[in-house]
């Protein structure tokens, strides 16, 4: 069994005409922070596929922080308006690629994380609060997975 975390990115500044740029504001650094101690307890990422705006990748440093990791990459397909489908089918060849590698990191977007879960657990279609957390177990000889659980940050 292999374990999926599906990570939305902490709270970011306001809408703007460049989305890509938008950056965490300090509630959302404290909140990744928060998340990347929690993770580093409970499941320690040892690969991470980060989106390319700059919201998730502050978001992805401040949790591996305290998590180093063995395999990471920024990756074009988990932006918000992104192909889930496409996304889950590059995560699992990735999985079975570095097989070695148990517990995967995916810092994402509304409404990609959300269909993201649905893509590897039809019909579970959770709503992710910023810096949220779905834990998913993925067995990798039957591509079946169970949603164990969705966590949030306290702050």
């Amino acid at each position: 069994m292999k374990t999926i975390l599906i990570m939305r990115h902490g709270e970011a500044g306001p809408m703007q005409a460049n989305d890509a740029a938008r950056t965490l504001t300090s509630r959302g650094h404290t909140q990744a922070v928060e998340m990347g101690q929690w993770l580093a307890q409970h499941y320690p990422p040892q690969a991470v596929l980060v989106s390319p705006y700059i919201r998730a990748q502050q978001t992805a440093r401040a949790v591996l922080q305290n998590n180093p990791v063995s395999f990471e990459q920024t990756c074009q397909d988990i932006v918000p308006s992104g192909n889930a489908a496409v996304a889950v089918d590059y995560l699992e060849t990735l999985i079975s690629m570095h097989d070695t590698l148990d517990t995967w990191l995916v810092v994402a977007h509304m409404p990609i994380v959300s269909y993201l879960v649905d893509q590897l657990v039809p019909g579970e279609m959770p709503i992710f609060a910023t810096a949220s957390v779905a834990v998913i177990q993925y067995d990798p000889a039957t591509l079946k997975s169970d949603l164990v659980k969705l966590v949030n940050p306290t702050s």
